[in-house]
């Protein structure tokens, strides 16, 4: 047995991203999300965030960028658990408990790439994207690229910046060949606890 070599038919590396496409063809017309007055089935949900991972790669999202979301439990933060590693990128989900400073910080440690937030942190993101401004004159980090993701079931037009999540989704190509991840190892994720920067 410990001979035996690693080939398709034995090993496939363990990644969340199987589980969802293996769940689009084995459940296709099953439902995936329920939020509010919104369903999804599991094949809808596949094709979002292969639309969502196109979406990431036209903004020039590239292996390893850091996507930083702000926001609570919605199907937005659902699907980019997926959409973002399908790019090949690494998600960043803040804890929406977080002052604008802490998030300030992080963006700036992460270097994100892009930043999502959900319509009804965009006050508290503001204050954070301006303590970031800041922070970045005396470094050579760049701002992140900011979507806004407003309420699926009841948008409210709220807006941070030009971009807007059910855009992005509507834009993205729904055939997109998601990234493959051919290492367990490959960064999918980067979290921050309380005091991880150990910044005041």
């Amino acid at each position: 047995m410990d001979r035996l070599l690693k080939c398709e038919a034995n090993y496939v590396p363990l990644t969340p991203l199987t589980f969802l496409k293996r769940a689009s063809m084995a459940y296709p017309t099953r439902t995936s999300i329920v939020y509010g007055h919104v369903r999804f089935t599991w094949q809808q949900t596949y094709e979002r965030c292969r639309r969502l991972a196109s979406a990431l790669r036209l903004l020039n999202v590239v292996k390893n960028n850091v996507v930083s979301v702000l926001a609570p439990n919605i199907p937005a933060l659902y699907e980019m658990h997926f959409a973002v590693p399908m790019a090949g990128a690494v998600l960043n989900a803040i804890n929406t408990r977080l002052d604008a400073k802490s998030i300030a910080t992080i963006l700036r440690h992460s270097e994100a790439k892009v930043f999502f937030i959900d319509y009804d942190y965009v006050p508290l993101a503001r204050d954070a994207l301006r303590i970031l401004m800041a922070d970045l004159q005396k470094s050579d980090v760049s701002m992140p690229l900011v979507a806004v993701i407003d309420d699926i079931d009841c948008p409210t037009g709220v807006r941070l910046g030009e971009l807007e999540y059910e855009q992005l989704i509507f834009q993205g190509n729904p055939r997109y060949v998601p990234e493959e991840i051919s290492d367990e190892w490959d960064p999918i994720a980067l979290n921050y606890t309380s005091g991880t920067t150990s910044e005041a």
